[in-house]
């Protein structure tokens, strides 16, 4: 009686470890991907709830190209220092993130790059770059094609906080991300926008 016992709860592990593994969706091009699982799906939007994540940060001054590409500069060359320090950061991870905080004051802007997770964390040696890490979370994601722009962003930002408002769903109403999966030059784009819960 004890080996039947032993074999059914064997069984029952290997199936719930295999559960475990997580495979990402095709947007993320065979690349490393925050890991999330999709709560729901509505016309609208989709409620995902992500893992905790860890990311590289850096403020971006202002939407104009020389500024952004100013910011995404600075996170792959911190990435190069990081690198010749011993503490290889993957730079082949999406989602690459715009994030987009608006006050009283205007909007201000940052850029994240995804650490998978593993991934030793440095000593942060660079003021103008910030490791984040953000718990686990539930995340409201619209999608759009089309090449990325800030106008872009928030116009889809826009339609994703009316629709969360007519679902009556609670959201942080300052703050959304942009999510890109390609490069800016490629000629297919799969965009997300962003809301925490």
């Amino acid at each position: 009686m004890e080996q039947p016992l032993f074999v059914l709860v064997a069984l029952v592990l290997v199936s719930f470890c295999k559960g475990q593994d997580w495979t990402p969706p095709d947007f993320c091009h065979q690349k490393q991907c925050p890991q999330f699982k999709v709560v729901e799906t509505n016309q609208d939007f989709e409620e995902r709830l992500y893992v905790a994540t860890d990311w590289i940060t850096t403020k971006v001054e202002s939407s104009g190209s020389t500024d952004v590409i100013a910011a995404y500069s600075r996170l792959k060359n911190y990435c190069q220092k990081q690198k010749e320090s011993g503490y290889e950061i993957p730079v082949d991870t999406w989602p690459g993130l715009m994030s987009v905080t608006q006050g009283e004051d205007g909007s201000a802007l940052s850029m994240s790059w995804f650490v998978p997770p593993g991934t030793p964390k440095p000593e942060n040696t660079d003021e103008l770059v910030t490791l984040q890490s953000i718990p686990e979370a539930t995340v409201y994601v619209r999608t759009f094609s089309g090449t990325p722009s800030i106008e872009k962003g928030h116009n889809n930002a826009k339609m994703l906080r009316e629709a969360l408002a007519k679902a009556g769903r609670t959201f942080d109403p300052h703050t959304y991300a942009g999510a890109g999966y390609e490069s800016y030059f490629s000629l297919t784009h799969h965009n997300e926008i962003w809301i925490y819960a």
